[in-house]
């Protein structure tokens, strides 16, 4: 194993990836702190870095470190102590700062230097597995907006920068585990909280990245990606399927779930602006999939992650947590088994499949994985289900073969030749001057898609060449057929309308069963328009097995029809449904690919090459040049990295 020789750079670096997990020394969950116990935390470190980890999640925990209460007369508060004790005069003192938790903290990080581990400090750690942890000064008061919270969070987090900020083992800042979590908060609320503690760390710290540390973000809400963007410097997602809406629908060995944390992790990103890490995952215990199939899951997910520039995994948590009784585990379920490590400090498969994977990008002949190429840009519209969408085309352009980014309709258009914008809702889609700008790239010699669900579009006709005549709630029961989609033959009719529609210049390729056209497509200038009239993201979203059954109708068909002509500058490219293709852009004469199987069974796959484009070399996994073809075997859930060449 090498050694782990990386800086700060790493996590905010494009084609970077770091493999790590959160931590909690295994002997005392959350009371690590109070219970220091300095031997146990040796072991532990000692197994994390046998098993090639290179950054640990670390916290701070917020009562432990800022052990504040408040003295009170009968009817006014007097002095903030440490219990009875006055606050000492010192700096650590007047911050509000414990000097024996501290000193723990600064062993700690000497014993991560010693073992070769970097962490990523979540720096106000007020809720955690579903508790809340605030000093007791602070009970009953929302941290996230009451003023002498805020003024107290300031010192803690001032002080403990400045104290730590030059320690070899820091990566990087977090704002806190979750911290959208701890209180309730409007958007100007939580943009005000966010900047404060980011600026606080800033002013202590001007070299380490601040990585946002929560999850459960939105384009509508209290906690955006734009603003996390704006104001941090690396943001995070905590992919729990169970957590997270649509995802906990199929085996967490196939497609849908596997490709959670990547899209979840792109959507952040690309609505944010800002690299995003996979700061939490792991699969909430043994009811979710056995031992084994958590190994596949995270091998799947890495090197998914890997090849979407995601910039590293983090699994949740070290160790298990089943011995302990203390609150949360005493109350959760799924919080006990969550470990790369069991009770007896053996390692689980999942950690040997993290090492693995450590392994392959060690031996690689390059540490930065240039960036993936993409066709297209995935425009999502306001008044719908962002995530939804969002997440069923992801997958859906990921089976046909071709890759795409996000953005909102509310920011300035990406250059792209490909536009899609799915399941149009409500009557506040896009602006007219972002609308305008998407309508001169298509003139111009773009393609458009668009999906309808309940949206009520302007300009339609002239978009389309399909003119509504009438639209009633409801659809009858029955299926679209298609002529001309190669694989394709029908897809299920459903959908919260149905509008009736006449085609004026549209040349009808799908039809509901009564006749009315349901896939159309239209010349619009030099570019063309699709459009389906259902919305299909959103079907596939709330369908289990909408993506891995057999019997499933192959709705990615449709994407890849839309798609072929985007694809004819790739080097290489796949037909199976279960495999990912992302293509990386060395130079002119040089690209590497990456495939994953997002399957639990194996593939043999025969890709076609371009002309002028050869098999280099095989960098990991099995494959063989055959002629105009390479043949991949992938086993079950694992990937597959290609040099190619046109020398």
């Amino acid at each position: 194993m090498k050694t782990n020789a990386f800086d700060q750079h790493e996590l905010v670096q494009s084609g970077k990836f770091v493999v790590g997990c959160n931590y909690w020394a295994s002997h005392a969950g959350t009371r690590m702190w109070s219970d220091w116990q300095p031997e146990v935390v040796k072991r532990d470190l000692r197994r994390l870095e046998q098993g090639g980890l290179q950054v640990l999640r670390v916290f701070p925990l917020w009562p432990d470190f800022q052990p504040l209460t408040l003295l009170r007369t009968g009817w006014e508060p007097v002095e903030f102590r440490h219990g009875e004790e006055s606050l000492p005069d010192d700096p650590c003192g007047q911050a509000g700062l414990s000097a024996v938790m501290l000193e723990r903290f600064g062993l700690f990080l000497d014993l991560l230097a010693k073992h070769n581990l970097r962490c990523v400090v979540g720096l106000l750690t007020g809720w955690m597995s579903g508790r809340l942890f605030v000093p007791p000064a602070f009970d009953g008061l929302n941290v996230l907006t009451d003023p002498v919270a805020l003024r107290w969070q300031v010192r803690f987090v001032h002080h403990f920068v400045t104290t730590f900020r030059d320690h070899p083992a820091i990566l990087a800042w977090d704002l806190g585990n979750e911290c959208n979590c701890m209180g309730s908060a409007s958007r100007d609320q939580a943009y005000t909280w966010t900047a404060l503690i980011t600026q606080t760390i800033r002013a202590a710290d001007a070299t380490h990245p601040v990585v946002s540390g929560l999850h459960s973000l939105a384009p509508t809400g209290s906690w955006t990606p734009f603003d996390q963007g704006e104001l941090t410097d690396v943001l995070t997602t905590h992919p729990y399927p169970i957590f997270t809406p649509h995802c906990d629908q199929d085996p967490l060995n196939t497609i849908r779930t596997l490709l959670h944390g990547t899209a979840e992790s792109r959507y952040y990103a690309d609505l944010g602006g800002k690299p995003c890490l996979c700061e939490e995952i792991g699969t909430l215990g043994p009811m979710i999939s056995s031992e084994t199939i958590a190994a596949d899951f995270i091998r799947t997910a890495l090197f998914s992650l890997w090849a979407h520039d995601c910039h590293g995994l983090l699994w949740w948590c070290a160790a298990d947590q089943a011995h302990l009784t203390h609150a949360p585990y005493d109350w959760c379920t799924v919080e006990r088994e969550l470990g790369l490590l069991r009770l007896d400090g053996r390692a689980k498969p999942v950690l040997k499949s993290i090492s693995a994977f450590r392994e392959m990008l060690d031996g690689l002949p390059f540490r930065t994985l240039p960036l993936r190429r993409r066709e297209a840009v995935c425009i999502l519209t306001e008044s719908q289900d962002h995530w939804g969408v969002a997440y069923s085309a992801f997958i859906l352009a990921k089976q046909a073969g071709f890759d795409l980014e996000f953005q909102h309709s509310s920011q300035p258009l990406r250059d792209a030749p490909f536009y899609l914008m799915p399941c149009l809702s409500g009557s506040n889609i896009i602006a007219r001057h972002r609308l305008q700008d998407l309508l001169a790239r298509v003139k111009a010699g773009a393609t458009l898609y668009v999906s309808l669900d309940n949206g009520l579009p302007d300009g339609f006709e002239a978009l389309t060449g399909l003119e509504p005549q009438t639209r009633q709630r409801g659809r009858p029961a029955g299926e679209i057929t298609f002529a001309g989609v190669s694989g394709l033959t029908s897809i299920p009719n459903r959908g919260t309308f149905k509008v009736n529609f006449q085609p004026t210049r549209a040349t009808v390729l799908g039809r509901e069963s009564d006749g009315n056209p349901a896939f159309t497509v239209a010349k619009y200038g030099r570019g063309r328009v699709f459009f389906l009239s259902v919305p299909l993201e959103l079907n596939q979203t709330q369908t289990p097995g909408a993506f891995h059954v057999e019997s499933a109708a192959a709705c990615w068909r449709l994407y890849q029809y839309m798609a072929n002509d985007f694809l004819k500058d790739r080097a290489v490219h796949k037909q199976h449904p279960m495999m990912g293709l992302t293509e990386h852009v060395c130079d002119d004469a040089n690209r590497i690919a990456v495939i994953v199987n997002y399957s639990p069974q194996a593939i043999r796959e025969n890709l076609t090459l371009t002309d002028g484009w050869h098999l280099n070399r095989v960098l990991h996994g099995k494959a063989r040049r055959n002629g105009p073809t390479i043949t991949v075997d992938l086993g079950k859930n694992d990937g597959c990295v290609l040099s190619l060449s046109t020398k």
